[in-house]
């Protein structure tokens, strides 16, 4: 019996049906294909993607989880829609953990750290005019400081709300000059977290998430602190 040539990796064990059938309708969803609050169709899916319904329901519940998908008894799963209220608590969560995470990290972060985080900031920088290219570039930063920081927790809670903040109808970047003004912004951040300025940086972090919802129309009931 012939033995794999050394040069030839073992093949990767396929991802399970229903992580693939998952993803898809996860970009779905991100790309407005399947809008926030429409009922998600499982037999016509189901035909689309030449599956049965068991993967797909097992794709449902990951997506259930993530906060995507929202499971109504007997009415089937319907696209999760962002309420007022959930726009809201959703930015100031996300303000509070974020300029805690880049207050540790101008306290901790290495050189190196800082410098990368000036790279990525000079990507972002060098994304404009193009909203989708800015997006990405942004969110890398937001999220390379909370990975810096280290905390697992915070990560994973951050993560996960940023992921639902896709849902949101009215995104505060879509807004007309939010570019410009995110932009400077985080500048702004950015010259302090090279300063090691801890208490400047999350005072700037909150600032910039409370622009970012007032943006979106919406005004906390409470300032953000």
């Amino acid at each position: 019996m012939s033995s794999v040539p050394s040069s030839q990796s073992p093949p990767l064990a396929p991802r399970a049906l229903y992580e693939e059938v998952a993803e898809r309708l996860r970009q779905r969803i991100f790309n407005r294909e399947l809008e926030p609050g429409s009922w998600i169709d499982e037999l016509k899916l189901c035909a689309e993607l030449g599956i049965s319904r068991t993967p797909l329901r097992e794709a449902l519940k990951v997506l259930a989880s993530e906060g995507l998908v929202t499971m109504r008894v007997r009415r089937g799963a319907y696209v999760t829609e962002m309420s007022e209220r959930d726009v809201r608590e959703a930015y100031q969560l996300l303000s509070l953990l974020e300029s805690d995470a880049a207050a540790q990290v101008a306290r901790q972060g290495s050189e190196a750290d800082l410098a990368e985080l000036q790279a990525l900031h000079d990507a972002l920088e060098a994304s404009l005019p193009h909203r989708d290219q800015f997006f990405a570039a942004n969110e890398r930063f937001h999220l390379r400081i909370v990975e810096l920081d280290g905390n697992r927790w915070r990560l994973q809670f951050i993560t996960d709300l940023r992921r639902v903040m896709k849902l949101n109808r009215h995104h505060s970047l879509f807004m007309q000059g939010r570019l410009q003004d995110s932009l400077q912004e985080h500048r702004d951040i950015l010259h302090a977290l090279l300063q090691r300025d801890p208490e400047t940086v999350a005072r700037l972090m909150r600032l910039h998430f409370e622009h970012g919802l007032q943006a979106t129309g919406h005004t906390p009931q409470d300032p953000v602190q």
